[in-house]
């Protein structure tokens, strides 16, 4: 027997050890097909957050339901080593031993970061078990285990030799704090307050000055021209005159560029293209061009060092960069730099400006476009497949709008920078001579054979590491075995469905549908299901900075009100944020937040799964599910109390179906199709709203209900009490495999106390067959008439006692007028439930044509429901009632009057929802002239 309440906690930490051990979650060996999911690998550094629950809520959902499909499923798990974040980790505990990396070397720190990972990197995984993520832990991967790392150099190798990996000196994203280039994804710009700066450039032949505005004038050292529109009038005479650069000594072009916006400011723009990306555009059309070829370093000056100090001046360089400003932080250069144009009479004027700040998101610092060398992927060649590959539906988006920004980018790519200057990562396989000549292959072994050179040749490998991106683009094929070609490779590649946020479309699912069609010959996956963010209720972005954020842990396991504020609040350095957040907090959760439970969190996100929009996340959908939840449950629970000790069909004695055993019987294969549809189709919330209609109206609400005159009433036979119970304990269990995969814990829990009732058998229900829906019978469909005409029996006099403020449990008369045979006959077998669940005292009838004085009507068709108010109700009140009711009815003919009558309507809209709009209009004005009748009736017995 269940437990009288339901404790999520007791029963989550009961079932997934259990299920885990039991080898359930690896592909079973018995199975048809095959359906592989990959998980987007999270940070080994990372734990839980709400993009997390949600996105494993949806994958796990899908697994489950192929697994009870009877398909040999596999969801390969596995984490990244997230390069720029674990290394940060180690450095800060070093950091607090007053050590660096560099005090350590290369090879020790590496041994350290593996220890760190060892201990503490699998903090995530934990978390996923408490989602009730059903990964096949046995064969989890991490893209630094030596098989990946084998496909990585693979990989590099096979694109180097093929000529689409190569080193050069290009302009990338830096971060002047951890000393390495970092991809757009690590890039996170906001606005800020700041300046612009209106400064003079001098013509050269001293016949006046251009006025350029910049919000970085400490990057004037490194201009090498100044642009203008080639047709803005103003400045066409001086195109390919120069201007003196401030500060410098040096002599510049103005070029004519349609980068320069006339409407901007002055129109004139400054070209500094080793520190800024427009720039570096700018400079490659003129590049070629005499006067820039005149520039020092063909006007590609970098000013900076790594750490973003302005450097010293090189051999032959001169003073190319005043030796005033050389060895200060760009933010003391700017200071200087500023004073010095005001001291010449330079400077014309500073005014505030917003701009978009970059910052590094490990850092926090600004980051700076840099000028260096890198090694990168040639990608036009790679992406040109990938387009094809979406253009004939090899591959489709979920939703279909988000192939457009996929286009987007890949008909526009750029070459990819695959090199970080980090030591935690897949170091480069490429090794250098003393000439500085380069050499790339598998190891320092094969690179020797491949290329013939001298043992006692010395060799140095390259220093740096791969983005991390670079071995997440392999993992469809890297993490099944590749290069070699193993078993689970043939088998799961290419995978069914990858399940990911808008976000990184560029990033990973890009870059794995290119490299898996290079290297496999094929996609990586069939469909991409792209969803959403989570955000808060009132639909603003989760941060810590804004104190909203949810950790799905808290959620499962509840957390005080002082254990929230403290995480809300930690690492904010103002504290006016910080008491803003603890405001917030006490006002939104005074009591903390309850504990809601693994399946009421996972139900939620599948309800909240509209496709490709953001999901607002409000607690109160939570704890309306929490409350679903519990629903189940005592439902369970009276299932069990009424049929554990009882024949429930097993004996093979007769057993006979009431109308309400059979109407509960489609209601369900109804909503299994609904069901089926909706996760075939990655409609989650449709899903969800499917089953939890059936549970909480048709099952809950209708169907213990229905039976229970039958299990209660002595006068019913034997045959028909056998059949309501094995039709509650085979409805039960089938809800219960059609709730598994979205609430896989306590459909566990329940159904292995159902399973025997129900002639059910097997370990777990997780590898039970997921439901198939059954077409109705004859019989079926007459059942479904039937009870539906008993709901709106029991609804209308229900209304009636709520209207007429009369007891629920007041046992009522009721008259029946203008029955058909059928409903006669209906009547008859619905006694028992109008008895128990409408109260009904007793039936009497009514000739043809009569009607019945001081009485409340209800109408079901064109039968009418009297119940006598005499000595029950205030006759004006019901008055009341009923011109509420007709004035409700005339609206409802006005409108479909007036839809009927547009000819547009009636031309364009098909004939059958046509002739159900006339049916539903006949059907109101009858039903109006009905209550007007009783409406003047009521009113002659006042008079």
């Amino acid at each position: 027997m269940l437990d009288k309440t339901y404790s999520p906690n007791r029963i989550e930490a009961h079932w997934y050890p259990i299920w885990e051990s039991a080898g359930y979650f690896t592909p079973q060996p018995h199975g048809t097909g095959h359906y592989c999911i990959m998980i987007p690998p999270p940070n080994v550094t990372g734990s839980l957050h709400m993009g997390h629950g949600f996105n494993n809520t949806i994958m796990d959902t899908l697994i489950r339901y192929q697994r009870m499909n009877g398909v040999r499923t596999l969801w390969q798990a596995g984490t990244d080593h997230a390069g720029i974040a674990t290394q940060m980790v180690v450095e800060r505990q070093l950091t607090a031993q007053d050590l660096t990396r560099h005090d350590l070397g290369r090879e020790a720190f590496i041994n350290r970061v593996w220890e760190w990972k060892a201990e503490s990197g699998g903090h995530i995984t934990r978390q996923l078990r408490r989602l009730g993520s059903s990964l096949d832990w046995p064969n989890e991967r991490f893209t630094l285990d030596d098989g990946l790392s084998a496909a990585v150099r693979e990989v590099f190798v096979r694109l180097f030799d093929e000529g689409l990996i190569y080193r050069g000196k290009r302009l990338v994203n830096w971060d002047p704090v951890l000393h390495t280039a970092v991809s757009d994804l690590e890039v996170l710009s906001e606005d800020e307050a700041g300046h612009m700066w209106d400064i003079r450039y001098p013509l050269s032949n001293g016949n006046g000055e251009l006025i350029v505005s910049t919000t970085r004038p400490e990057t004037l050292l490194g201009d090498c021209a100044v642009a203008v529109n080639p047709d803005d009038e103003r400045y066409q005479h001086l195109i390919g005159a120069t201007v003196q650069l401030p500060l410098t000594g040096r002599q510049i072009p103005i070029i004519a560029d349609n980068y320069a916006d006339p409407s901007f400011g002055t129109g004139c723009v400054k070209i500094t293209p080793a520190h800024d990306f427009n720039d570096y555009a700018v400079w490659q059309r003129h590049r070629d061009t005499p006067t820039l070829i005149q520039q020092p370093h063909g006007g590609l000056i970098n000013i900076f060092t790594p750490d973003a100090v302005i450097r010293a001046n090189q051999p032959n360089e001169g003073e190319l960069l005043p030796a005033a400003y050389v060895g200060l932080d760009r933010v003391t250069a700017r200071q200087r730099i500023v004073a010095d144009l005001q001291a010449h009479g330079l400077l014309v004027g500073i005014k505030n400006h917003t701009l978009r700040v970059p910052r590094g998101d490990r850092s926090g610092a600004i980051i700076e476009p840099y000028l260096t060398d890198q090694w990168y992927v040639s990608m036009a060649s790679l992406a040109a497949p990938a387009i094809a590959a979406v253009e004939n539906g090899q591959v489709r988006f979920i939703p279909e709008q988000w192939q457009n920004t996929y286009f987007d980018w890949m008909r526009n790519i750029q070459d990819w920078c695959i090199s970080r200057q980090i030591w935690w990562g897949h170091r480069i396989p490429a090794w250098y001579d003393a000439t500085g000549a380069v050499y790339v292959g598998r190891s320092e072994t094969d690179v020797r054979t491949k290329y013939k050179l001298a043992n006692d040749l010395l060799l140095k490998q390259d220093e740096d590491v791969l983005d991390t991106w670079f071995s997440s683009a392999l993992w469809p094929f890297s993490t099944l075995g590749w290069p070699e070609s193993t078993e689970r490779l043939r088998e799961f590649y290419p995978t069914a469905v990858l399940i990911t946020g808008f976000d990184i479309i560029f990033f990973w699912v890009a870059r794995m549908l290119m490299m898996g069609i290079k290297f496999m010959g094929d996609v990586p996956f069939r469909d991409i299901y792209i969803h959403g963010l989570v955000r808060d209720a009132h639909g603003n972005k989760m941060s810590k900075s804004k104190g909203n954020v949810l950790d799905p842990i808290d959620l499962i396991d509840g957390i005080d009100l002082d254990s929230l504020l403290m995480k809300r609040t930690s690492g904010l350095m103002q504290p006016h944020l910080a008491d803003k957040i603890a405001q917030q907090t006490r006002h939104e959760f005074p009591n903390g937040i309850p504990a809601f439970g693994t399946d009421a969190l996972r139900f939620t996100f599948a309800a909240l799964a509209t496709t490709g929009r953001d999901i607002q996340f409000d607690l109160g959908r939570i704890e309306g599910y929490r409350n679903f939840c519990n629903k189940l449950w005592n439902a369970s629970r009276y299932v069990l109390l009424n049929t554990a000790e009882h024949d429930c069909g097993q004996t093979g004695a007769a057993l006979e179906l009431s109308a309400a055993d059979r109407w509960i019987t489609v209601q369900l294969n109804c909503t299994i199709q609904s069901v089926r549809d909706a996760l075939d189709n990655y409609r989650f919330d449709l899903a969800a709203q499917a089953v939890y209609d059936f549970t909480w109206n048709d099952f809950c609400d209708w169907y213990l209900e229905l039976s229970k005159p039958v299990l209660t009433n002595k006068t019913v036979s034997a045959a028909a009490q056998r059949g309501t119970r094995q039709t509650l304990v085979q409805t039960l269990e089938t809800l219960l495999r059609l709730l598994h995969p979205l609430m896989p814990f306590m459909t566990e829990e329940i159904w292995q106390k159902v399973k025997p009732l129900a002639g059910a058998s097997g370990e777990t229900i997780m590898l039970a067959a997921y439901p198939i829906a059954i077409k109705p019978s004859t019989a079926d469909q007459s059942a479904v008439a039937e009870i539906n005409w008993v709901q709106q029996v029991i609804l209308g006099i229900r209304r009636i006692k709520g209207e007429m403020n009369i007891a629920p449990s007041k046992a009522l008369p009721i008259v029946i007028a203008n029955a058909t045979a059928q409903e006669q006959e209906w009547l008859d077998s619905a006694l028992p439930y109008l008895t128990f669940l409408a109260r009904v005292e007793s039936i009497q009838q009514l000739g043809a044509n009569e009607t019945l004085a001081n009485a409340a009507l209800t109408l079901v068709g064109e039968m009418k429901i009297f119940i006598p108010l005499a000595g029950l109700i205030d006759k004006t009140a019901e008055l009341t009632r009923l011109e509420k009711d007709i004035s409700r009815l005339e609206s409802d003919c006005e409108r479909l009057s007036t839809k009927l009558a547009n000819p547009d309507f009636v031309a364009r809209a098909p004939a059958a929802v046509v002739n159900k709009e006339r049916e539903r209009l006949a059907e109101q004005q009858t039903a109006l002239t009905q209550l007007k009748t009783q409406h003047n009736h009521l009113m002659q017995s006042l008079q």
